[in-house]
């Protein structure tokens, strides 16, 4: 994701300076003792990051104040089953809180060992190079052990000198393509003389590369390109371009060396990019490049995917420094392309429909313009010419009324008169509009028949369902079946026959990475006493509900339902609620069988006034008490519907929804309807379960002493939204020692910014002076609410951000958490533990054997579990691949943690096994899931939160869930992001996003 770049020497850094560098056997001494139960390090120990703001620049996101929210209610407010007898913690002296809820007067806290902290506002701090992220502290020894195979194929460094060149060129090109074909054609004109018999590696940029030195520092050349537009026949345009090559720097491979030994920690970023850039030279001639992939419709036929669009299948590539060594990381990958048709055959998939014949709507019009501008297309009415046109419009007059000047006397010619005399080309279909390309003040008229859609063209807007549906049909591989298509990859692409790759002295292995993993066990769970199976092991990260009841069943006495689907009876409807509230009773809730009113049926365009009605009769009915729960049916296809009623019943009515389709109502699944109980339960108020370790008070830095884990992630817009904000939310643990409630809030800020702006923020009101609040401040004041403690341990699991932003992250969000903690109380510093979470990278794991049955599950994925740490992740920092959960279909994507932080000195094994424990915790379902369940979380609630927006702004079919207090950030120059409306406080008390 783009994130704003920012000047090293414009901008005073924030500088996160360890008081002791401790070195890897003195974080596992610390280790040993805390597991050994010696307790939790000492204040120095903890205390280990000073966090400094020196001369800041004022903040660039200024925010309106928002009113405090997503706390939990206290555990009274919750009707609950008791569980077993809670731990015992005799706490520390320590203040409580004197400061909970009130203002910070002076804006600023002096923190002892803390650093200087709560400044007014916080600007975006640069990468420092001071930061060094938590060191790796041995690797993990819990679990079975076993072998995995993983798709990184082993390069080996070479011993050439590696040079950079500057590129100039003039006049000045913003194509890359372009770009490649100026270097090309000098290449091969100078190769030989002036170039030193080098082949050099070039960025499509400014930047070029070679194994070892050219015969200059600096020398100019004179290109000649001819154009390709103009075809075979007839001249062609041809154009000159100056080409200034200047020498820059020489990239230092013994840097790189020592990096991969773990002899430095500095990742030799230059070094890596010339050989990524290598390594991908030949890729980029031969394949359509998009990102760190390559796609073409040669790697294996295209799959139609409706409306114009096919897929390709392509492959990822990327060089990676890791504990083996250099590693080249191939994977496979799809993307959407548009179908190379024929325009008007394009546009009748488009509408479905026939339009060689029929006149066309204007939302037709609307349809086409949308999906056509932008759109590469060539003339195909000139025989071998096949001049090529951008798409810049649609004529809103069908091609017979079209009419343009032939001459400076404003003399009249029609389009169909010009094509059939210029080109003796007769258009068939003249109640079509053409196609408008060039510019606004020029623009060129081109008939819909005429043209063909250039092959290679991207497509990045949104798909709908049924493509959806048939990508995920084409794209869904076993992990077998993925294996072999990754070997055939790298054979196929002959590293070793690779030109650039033998000038620069590069080796590839052509076999995947032979990895040692372990399978961690899965933890025990805990269910209320009075079912008959107290407790639970899963297996092969699967359990159900049968013979078990919920540790904490909510109390359901007042329901409604109301049916937006018009195939469903009211019979129909009425059974599936019978079925649901069996399920739930069954399940250990209180459950009330009868609702309150009548199902009532609506229509979905009506959907606010069916849900106040419903309400106001439910209202009635009580005599003033409300709706605990309200149950929806919706139709399969419901489009907005289901963002509509969210977005009122959260915002506006204060209402608890649980949306069923149509299809499970008519199909009535026992796994279904357990399911759905449990997600009712939670949005109640209830627990599932909890891990026995954490009842028993057995769980390392977390049993003992009050601890509070964070879940934060950050979604932005899709492509080509270009106004709408990014949604940044945070949950926290509420019920330690258990860690099974999360409460959580939302923010909306400014368009694809990454860093949470409102972690911590402080305001200037006219009363109270300076005031301070955001989301951690209030999610903290909420743990101690809840559990009668304040946190004296911090777990932070962030998800969403990539590897070029992870010190920016860092820097700014461990300061927002250390501001937090300080405006509720001076010297108030817990240890912090600062995790990143990654889904979107391209490591896969295999099964040693696939026939092997006892070391894959039903879906010949890896079992759940399985943890590496060595050989493929990072030589010196705290990283691990866990694959938590089962798979189902396709191949398993293993989670990447990676710690950045790490004050509580967890071991490898520690943070390992709490990590995959906790993912056997999530709230709707029985299974492990593939992400730590706090940021999973997060990642509902961001998603949610997008349904909240005007109806004008919201993003169609997106999934979620959400959380309070919303309010607007603004940044330097920019227009201030809407403020979301507030989730009404009833609802925002409980985990209503599941």
């Amino acid at each position: 994701m783009p994130i704003r770049q920012m000047k090293e020497n414009s901008e005073q850094h924030f500088v996160i300076k360890p008081q002791v560098q401790n070195s890897m056997t003195q974080v596992q001494k610390n280790q040993k003792n805390l597991q050994n139960g010696k307790g939790p390090p000492t204040q120095n120990e903890s205390q280990n990051a000073k966090i400094n703001q020196h001369n800041s620049p004022p903040s660039k996101n200024r925010g309106r104040r928002r009113g405090r929210g997503g706390r939990k209610s206290d555990q009274s407010d919750i009707p609950m089953r008791p569980s077993s007898r809670p731990c015992t913690i005799v706490e520390k002296s320590m203040s409580e809180f004197p400061a909970i809820g009130k203002p910070v007067e002076n804006g600023s806290v002096s923190v002892e060992n803390g650093g200087n902290v709560c400044a007014m506002d916080m600007g975006f701090p640069s990468s420092s190079k001071s930061l060094r992220f938590a060191p790796r502290p041995g690797f993990g020894q819990a679990g079975t052990k076993c072998i995995v195979k993983a798709n990184h194929f082993f390069a080996q460094l070479p011993e050439k000198d590696l040079n950079q060149y500057d590129v100039t060129i003039t006049p000045e090109v913003v194509s890359r393509s372009l770009n490649r074909s100026i270097m090309a054609e000098l290449v091969k004109l100078y190769k030989e003389s002036d170039l030193g018999m080098r082949l050099p590696a070039y960025d499509g940029r400014k930047c070029l590369y070679t194994a070892g030195e050219l015969p200059f520092t600096s020398r100019e050349f004179n290109i000649k390109i001819v154009g390709e537009d103009d075809g075979m026949n007839g001249p062609k345009r041809e154009r000159e371009y100056k080409v200034v090559i200047k020498f820059v720097a020489r990239a230092n491979l013994h840097h790189l060396g020592q990096f991969l030994s773990g002899k430095c920690a500095d990742a030799p970023q230059e070094a890596l990019q010339i050989l990524d850039i290598v390594l991908r030279e030949l890729s980029t001639k031969k394949y359509c490049a998009v990102g760190r992939s390559f796609f073409s419709p040669d790697i294996r036929k295209p799959q139609r995917l409706g409306e114009g669009l096919e897929s390709w299948c392509g492959f990822y590539q990327s060089i990676r420094p890791t504990q083996m060594g250099l590693s080249l990381n191939i994977d496979m990958s799809s993307a959407v392309f548009i179908e190379p048709l024929p325009v008007i055959e394009y546009i009748a998939q488009l509408l479905g429909k026939d339009v060689f014949s029929r006149i066309l709507s204007d939302s037709d019009r609307v349809k086409i313009k949308k999906a056509l501008r932008g759109v590469k297309v060539e003339v195909t009415h000139r025989g071998n010419v096949r001049r090529k046109y951008r798409v810049s419009g649609l004529t809103s007059q069908p091609t017979r009324e079209l009419v343009f000047p032939v001459d400076d006397d404003s003399n009249m010619k029609s389009v169909v008169e010009y094509f059939q005399e210029m080109y003796g080309f007769t258009i068939q279909h003249t109640h079509l509009p053409c196609l408008q390309v060039g510019n606004q003040k020029k623009a060129n008229y081109l008939p819909m028949e005429a043209c063909k859609i250039v092959e290679g063209q991207r497509y990045t807007k949104r798909l709908n369902e049924k493509q959806i549906t048939s990508l995920l049909k084409v794209t869904c591989q076993r992990p077998k079946d993925r294996e072999n298509d990754i070997l055939q990859t790298v054979r196929k692409n002959a590293y070793d026959e690779d030109p650039y790759a033998e000038e620069f002295g590069i080796k590839i292995s052509e076999k995947l990475a032979c990895v040692e993993a372990r399978i961690l066990p899965a933890p025990w769970l805990k269910y209320h006493d009075t079912g008959k199976e107290k407790d639970c092991l899963p297996q092969v990260g699967q359990w159900n509900m049968m013979n078990k009841k919920m540790i904490n069943g909510s109390t359901v006495s007042r329901w409604a339902c109301i049916n937006f689907s018009r195939s469903v009876q009211e019979s129909v409807a009425r059974g599936f609620c019978n079925e649901l509230a069996q399920m739930c009773q069954i399940s250990g809730m209180e459950y009330n069988p009868e609702p309150v009113i009548p199902i009532y049926s609506a229509r979905p365009e009506h959907v606010e006034k069916a849900l106040k009605h419903v309400c106001n009769a439910a209202s009635n009915k009580l005599k003033g008490k409300e709706l605990e729960l309200l149950l929806v049916i919706l139709p399969d296809s419901n489009g907005s519907l289901y963002g509509d009623l969210k977005r009122i019943c959260e915002t506006d009515l204060g209402l608890i929804t649980q949306c069923c389709l149509t299809k499970h109502v008519f199909k009535i699944n026992k796994q279904y309807l357990a399911n759905v109980a449990l997600k009712i339960n939670v949005k109640m108020g209830g627990r599932n379960t909890v891990l026995l370790d954490a009842i028993s008070c057995r769980i390392p830095l977390v049993s003992d002493i009050p601890t509070i884990i964070f879940g934060a992630d950050v979604t932005h817009p899709e492509n080509g939204e270009d106004s709408s904000p990014s949604i940044a939310a945070v949950v926290a643990s509420q019920d330690w020692p258990e860690v099974t409630k999360y409460a959580g809030l939302v923010c909306a800020q400014a368009h694809r910014q990454e860093l949470i702006q409102d972690l911590f923020k402080t305001w200037h009101d006219p009363v109270r002076g300076t005031v301070s609040g955001g989301m951690i401040r209030d999610l903290l004041i909420s743990f101690r609410k809840a559990t009668g403690q304040k946190p004296q341990r911090i777990i932070f699991y962030r998800d969403g951000v990539s590897e070029g932003q992870f010190y920016q992250v860092l820097l700014y969000e461990l300061d927002a958490i250390r501001k937090a903690c300080a405006s509720l109380e001076p010297n108030y510093q817990p240890p912090v533990t600062f995790v990143i979470v990654q889904k979107r990278h391209h490591t896969r794991l295999f099964a040693n054997n696939h026939k092997d049955r006892s070391s894959i599950d039903k879906s010949g994925n890896i079992l759940p579990g399985t943890v590496v740490d060595s050989k493929i992740c990072h030589p010196t920092e705290f990283d691990f691949y866990l694959c938590s959960h089962a798979g189902i279909q396709g191949t398993s994507r293993p989670a990447h943690y990676h710690v950045l932080w790490d004050e509580n000195h967890f071991t490898a094994d520690g943070i390992q096994s709490l990590t995959n424990n906790l993912c056997y915790t999530y709230a709707r379902c029985t299974r492990s899931v593939s992400v730590v369940p706090p940021a999973y979380y997060a990642h509902l609630a961001a998603f949610r939160a997008r349904f909240y927006m005007e109806p004008d702004l919201q993003e169609n079919n997106s999934t979620g869930g959400s959380q309070p207090s919303v309010r607007a950030t603004r940044g330097a120059g920019e227009v201030g992001v809407r403020p979301l409306p507030a989730v009404k406080d009833n609802v925002k008390r409980v985990m209503f996003y599941c």
